[in-house]
């Protein structure tokens, strides 16, 4: 299995298929300009490491060792000084890169000081800047930078990158390529999710390989980046940025889609077929629970559903 995104929707994603799977690469985007991870690639320039710490603490056992370390990557400093809201795992991973020389092998160890239960790439081997076309009150206008795309008072209408011919990273290509399934979402949909197809040598993986596709839609809208977007349009989004990217599965939580022929019409545009279940947090919290989240996938991966 590889899954592709950022953040706290991939965290989402790989606490699920990590219950399903035990050969679980993370592909994680690397455009973040914010936070500990923006004073990091600023001051250091290095890859922004806090989506791929939250993919190794995702992916940490459920034991004492794995529960602790997992707290220890994701605690904050909280300070009046230089160190303020730094992550221990930010710190860990870019010191592991400094020593190595070599992004995936300080991964590498990271993962394996904290019993990974898969592995964490990044999807290419430089930063990237997210550049937004942004629609407010008619007019179209461009905003750049992850943190500036996701604050945006305007409606993303279609996102580039910068430098617009990205390295990908080989390793996350040849994961691509040799997977069973490719999981895209939930996350956040221009700044997470998208970022992977415009990636060139990543988005011919993900055109070429034999692996089953699945998208997992979001529960909620993403403000300042979907406002108001209905799970229709997150797949008209989808297919605008990938026209020729066929689709296997659509899975949607019952409790968001107001209109299944809609979003059924839309599946289908992309060449999947729309599976509907209940996968949201049992607290009406607007978060995927794992447990019936990675229910509901084994049955698609195993043909059941």
């Amino acid at each position: 299995m590889v899954a592709l995104g950022g953040g706290h929707g991939l965290y989402a994603s790989l606490s699920a298929l990590r219950m399903v799977t035990d050969r679980l690469t993370a592909v994680v985007t690397v455009a973040d300009d914010g936070g500990s991870s923006g004073r990091l690639r600023r001051e250091l320039g290095v890859l922004p490491p806090g989506d791929l710490r939250m993919a190794l603490a995702a992916l940490c056992g459920d034991d004492e060792w794995g529960s602790t370390w997992s707290e220890v990557v994701q605690h904050r400093f909280r300070s009046e000084g230089e160190l303020h809201g730094h992550a221990v795992g930010n710190l860990l991973i870019v010191a592991l890169w400094e020593l190595l020389g070599d992004s995936v092998a300080g991964l590498e160890w990271v993962g394996r000081l904290l019993g990974a239960h898969g592995r964490v790439l990044p999807m290419a081997s430089v930063p990237l800047d997210i550049v937004a076309e942004v629609e407010l009150d008619g007019v179209i206008s461009t905003v750049r930078g992850q943190v500036a795309c996701a604050l945006t008072p305007g409606r993303v209408q279609a996102i580039s990158l910068v430098p617009e011919d990205p390295p990908a990273r080989p390793e996350a290509v040849a994961a691509v390529l040799d997977a069973d399934w490719v999981v895209f979402g939930p996350g956040s949909w221009f700044t997470s999710v998208l970022p992977h197809l415009k990636v060139p040598a990543l988005a011919r993986a993900l055109h070429a390989t034999r692996a089953r596709r699945l998208v997992t839609l979001n529960l909620a809208p993403q403000p300042g980046e979907t406002d108001d977007f209905s799970p229709q349009q997150h797949l008209e989004v989808l297919r605008q940025h990938a026209p020729d990217l066929s689709i296997d599965v659509v899975l949607a939580d019952t409790g968001i889609v107001d209109d299944p022929g809609a979003l059924e019409k839309s599946a289908a545009a992309l060449d999947a077929r729309l599976v509907m279940a209940d996968v949201a947090a049992a607290d009406g919290s607007p978060r995927h629970d794992p447990r019936r989240l990675a229910s509901v996938l084994d049955e698609i991966f195993l043909q059941k559903r």
